[in-house]
């Protein structure tokens, strides 16, 4: 009902309102289970405490002018946390066939990229939240972002939640059973997190997994993350970091890149969604 369109309203109105309808869905699923997005985050919260106290300890790492390991570790714990949502989306697009309500979705008057799109926004505002009660969390031990940083922090985090929401909508729509999609999104997500950059530097890699970190598009995520809090005291951790043949693009350019790859990821899905029947 809430899609059907009124009188006088054109196509653009009824796409925006399926917008709408769709990103507000996905904010109401996180509403429902607030003690369990809070109990979720607690694992991430301590592998970045006890870890990152831990190598802290072990390296040395103790004092004011030093590097501190939480920092570096912080932006590979965020993309920790926002992925789970963020596959979530993914699911529930999967669950959403096999309950009816695709077929419902299906025949709303609207194009069914404003659908998606509306999934994927949804999923992405509930990451980033995600993301925000994470930073929140870790602020009273010592793991706080400067004001002037927590905007184009924030930023990236849309942008790269919306990536990741958007991956999933493209894995969701192409696989029909949630074990299939569970099962692939298992195994695709450890190599990926382990070749971005997330816990130790990309530079002491084999050279043969060069071209694996470049290709992964979390290493771009976790690298504009680390950029944008580096501080004096972990400028030794950014220069570690992402580089293409020697040259480390700006963080403009990393943000560019996964904005571009959710584009196309909901372009296909959209497109791949537009013939299921």
């Amino acid at each position: 009902m809430l899609l059907e369109p009124s009188p006088g309203r054109g196509s653009l109105t009824r796409n925006m309102c399926a917008v709408r309808v769709m990103w507000q869905r996905e904010l109401i699923r996180l509403s429902r289970s607030p003690v369990s997005s809070l109990v979720s985050l607690l694992t991430p919260l301590l592998f970045l405490l006890v870890l990152g106290t831990g190598l802290n300890s072990a390296t040395g790492r103790t004092g004011h002018d030093t590097a501190d390991y939480r920092t570096y570790l912080l932006p590979g714990v965020l993309t920790m946390v926002v992925l789970s949502p963020a596959v979530n989306t993914g699911v529930s697009i999967v669950w959403d066939r096999h309950a009816g309500f695709l077929r419902e979705m299906l025949i709303a008057p609207v194009r069914r990229t404003a659908l998606l799109s509306g999934i994927c926004l949804g999923g992405a505002t509930a990451a980033t939240i995600y993301g925000v009660l994470m930073l929140a969390l870790a602020a009273p031990f010592g793991i706080a972002v400067a004001l002037p940083q927590l905007t184009p922090l924030l930023l990236e985090l849309l942008v790269i939640t919306l990536m990741f929401t958007a991956l999933g909508a493209l894995a969701a729509v192409s696989i029909e059973h949630i074990e299939t999609f569970q099962a692939v999104v298992g195994i695709a997500m450890m190599p990926l997190v382990f070749l971005s950059g997330a816990f130790f530097p990309v530079s002491g890699l084999p050279g043969w997994l060069h071209g694996a970190v470049l290709a992964n598009p979390l290493s771009y995520a976790v690298d504009a993350m680390r950029r944008t809090l580096a501080t004096s005291g972990s400028d030794t951790f950014v220069e570690s970091g992402l580089r293409w043949a020697g040259w480390q693009p700006p963080v403009v350019l990393e943000v560019a890149v996964l904005g571009l790859l959710a584009l196309t990821a909901l372009a296909a899905a959209a497109r791949r969604f537009s013939r299921t029947g």
